[in-house]
């Protein structure tokens, strides 16, 4: 089929002029339209990378504790005793705007797909979520929408969302940020890989069936937004989490055999990629047989099925012994089991349907010759640091408005609607901890989970950004008492054909560079979402704010030690970390002050390690029992949000007298934690032996959280604040 193939329909499918032309040459001849859309979806941005790749190569990715690191399905670290968490994170972001439901929920199918691809069963999802303007109504249709998806997604497979964190702004008003991450557990000898092998072992098609839902998701993935975003409905994909159930444990219990050689879940671009990336990292060929593949629609063309998104679908490579035995587990299932190809030495993808050969195209080029950008950037130049900012309205006031703000209001309305503790090994739960924290199941270990990104941060200065995102996760992780292990990262960013759009991605893949490699937490895998901007009927383009996602996850030897931060009574409240009082970029100054300016805190990763690592060590001896990390709000929200988890009042003590109380209150300063403990004196000629800087703040005790200044509120009043936004908003 060549009629109509030519350089205006290969714009059309996201090709540029040169690209198409590498086409050509690649093909010696015209491409069918099968063809032609093959190479559009594998050389997208969302497929390719081709924008972002010579950035990510520069992020360190090996640890003595890494198994897998980027390239496979998911990342896999070593948490001892032959087991391995298996984790990744990835965007949804274009078909969240368009189908809010419909867009979270795949994507929550889809994250779990990639680590049960792996042999690991998923134990916990995570999200990342961004929204635009509340007082706008398509925010709040776009907020209904995905959190219901996300929870009759996750809930409906069983398995528990147990953490993850919301922002608003104005630039995510027509591009919402959905980031989905999970976490599974696998035995270490038990990982499966994608690199298919064998010439003529078969090719198998297992789970749902095709449909022409999702075709060309990956390429409206890689594009700009336009008034015409919500015309693109087709290109959203349709779940089914009763029938992701089915695949998991008929996937699983498959493992428990020697049958699989290879196995791929069908994703972005479906069997394409699939079937593209398999072959193509094993270095064979791969024929396919369309007329063998499992439709729901009639008369479905090679094009739509290649090119289909339907969800719940897999790929695997099997031994040719071992196709009864696999064929009888499916079928148990409930579940399509066909043999749609086989490998062969060609080096090519031959595509057949209806006696045609709808598509030969060699591999190489197709999977490892995308083309690959070095595009033009302008780096950012940080802004100066903020100097003295006089306090307009007051602790108390600053405090209840910074409660009640969108960043910082409860989010209790959203996570009641995830099952946070199905599965019966939930330790920390949304609320209560700065990281999720779950059993191993049969164990006395614990996996800490957390995402964490603050844009207003990356706006200002994205390498600080960067690394301010990575630190936070780290601290997270550490305030538990867990040992950070690794990282994924979600980069959603603007058009990277804007030099300042590129020069945000490069400089916050520089911070997250440096970030990791001072913590010793390597990147395992991750995501990159690019064209997250509206183009208006104006002509205006409007970029995302720079949001580079982070997921970590870390690992405690006994569960029983890790902590949250609700505080118990009588005990004494000790800042470990330096006060500065520093006020840019912060949440008091956008709330109280109406300003966004200056640069962000200052950041200090010999400090961060130093005091995390100390704070760990006094967790798992015991001697801290709540602890929490000063981030958004600074030091006073940090107090309340310990005072509304626990029910325990404190009373804190005066702040420095070098410093206004405002600054010492709200100022977001880094490597900064509150622990509760016996015996403060003991702590702090503990901390001072390590060289920690440490303060006395107060002690915990009674149902109000009291100031120096004379300022008292309890812990109801602090509630009543905190949790009144998401119901006011979703009620109207």
């Amino acid at each position: 089929m060549t009629a109509n193939v030519d350089a205006a329909l290969a714009q059309r499918f996201g090709l540029t002029d040169v690209e198409y032309q590498k086409l050509l040459d690649i093909m010696g001849r015209t491409p069918s339209l099968t063809e032609l859309g093959i190479f559009s979806v594998m050389w997208s941005e969302h497929c390719s990378y081709k924008s972002s790749l010579a950035h990510l190569k520069t992020l360190p990715t090996k640890a003595p504790w890494v198994i897998h690191g980027p390239g496979e399905n998911a990342g896999v670290v070593d948490i001892g005793d032959g087991m391995a968490a298996v984790f990744k994170m990835e965007s949804h972001n274009h078909p969240s705007f368009i189908e809010p439901y419909q867009g979270a929920a795949t994507g929550v199918g889809g994250i779990l797909r990639d680590v049960f691809t792996m042999g690991a069963r998923p134990v916990a999802n995570l999200n990342a979520l961004r929204f635009g303007d509340p007082s706008l109504p398509v925010t709040r249709h776009v907020i209904d929408g995905v959190v219901r998806g996300i929870g009759g997604y996750g809930n409906c497979v069983g398995v528990a969302t147990v953490g993850g964190e919301v922002n608003f702004h104005p630039s995510y008003n027509s591009n919402p940020l959905v980031n989905a991450m999970t976490v599974g557990i696998a035995a270490q000898d038990r990982i499966f890989l994608s690199a298919a092998a064998g010439v003529g072992n078969p090719v198998v098609y297992v789970g749902s069936k095709t449909g022409r839902d999702g075709i060309h998701g990956a390429t409206m993935s890689s594009a700009e937004f336009d008034e015409h975003a919500l015309n693109k409905r087709p290109t959203v994909q349709v779940g089914d989490p009763f029938t992701e159930k089915l695949l998991i444990e008929a996937c699983l219990e498959l493992m428990e055999t020697d049958a699989i050689v290879a196995i791929q879940d069908m994703g972005a671009a479906g069997l394409t990629s699939s079937a593209v990336e398999m072959a193509g990292k094993g270095r064979v060929g791969i024929e396919l047989d369309l007329d063998q593949v499992p439709q729901r629609e009639t008369g479905m063309t090679a094009y739509e099925m290649m090119l289909s998104e339907s969800q719940e679908r897999m790929l695997m490579v099997l031994k040719p012994e071992r196709t009864d035995v696999a064929r009888a587990i499916f079928e148990k299932w409930e579940l399509d089991f066909s043999i749609i190809g086989v490998l062969t030495d060609t080096g090519r993808i031959t595509i057949r349907h209806k006696g045609q050969v709808e598509a030969d195209i060699p591999l190489a080029p197709l999977a490892d010759g995308a083309p690959l950008y070095h595009r033009p950037l302008i780096n950012g130049k940080p802004p100066a640091r903020l100097g003295g900012v006089r306090d307009p309205e007051g602790v108390e006031h600053a405090l209840l408005h910074l409660l009640a703000c969108p960043d910082l209001a409860s989010r209790a309305w959203i996570w009641n609607q995830y099952d946070s503790g199905v599965g019966g090994q939930t330790k920390r739960r949304p609320g209560t901890a700065d990281a999720a924290v779950i059993r191993i199941e049969g164990t006395s270990k614990g996996l800490a989970m957390t995402t964490d990104c603050t844009p207003r941060y990356c706006q200002a200065d994205a390498k600080a950004g960067g690394a301010q995102a990575v630190i936070e996760a780290w601290r997270n992780i550490t305030a538990t008492g867990a040992q950070p292990l690794a990282v994924t990262d979600n980069l959603n960013f603007g058009n990277p054909e804007v030099p300042e759009i590129m020069g945000q991605f490069a400089d916050a893949v520089a911070g997250i560079r440096e970030a990791c490699t001072a913590l010793d937490f390597p990147v395992v895998s991750g995501n990159v979402s690019l064209y997250n901007q509206t183009t208006h009927p104006s002509g205006l383009r409007v970029p995302i704010l720079p949001t580079p996602a982070i997921g970590a996850i870390g690992v405690i030897a006994d569960i029983d030690r890790s902590v949250g931060y609700a505080m118990p009574d009588g005990m004494e409240l000790v800042l470990v970390g330096e006060s500065r009082g520093d006020l840019g970029q912060s949440l008091w100054l956008r709330e109280i002050c109406g300003r966004e300016d200056g640069a962000p805190p200052v950041i200090d990763l010999v400090a961060e390690r130093r005091n995390g690592d100390f704070v760990r060590e006094r967790i798992l001896s015991g001697e801290i029992s709540a602890c929490h990390d000063v981030s958004d709000g600074g030091l006073l929200i940090a107090l309340a949000e310990m005072v509304m988890a626990s029910g325990v009042g404190c009373v804190v003590e005066h702040p420095p007298s070098n410093m206004a109380p405002h600054a010492f209150y709200f100022g977001e300063d880094q490597a900064a934690y509150i622990v509760a403990v016996p015996d403060a004196v003991a702590f702090i000629a503990r901390a001072e032996a390590a060289h920690v800087p440490v303060r006395r703040l107060g002690r915990s005790g009674g149902t109000h959280l009291t100031l120096a200044e004379g300022i008292s509120l309890s812990a109801d009043r602090l509630r009543e604040v905190n949790a009144a936004f998401f119901p006011k908003l979703m009620e109207q």
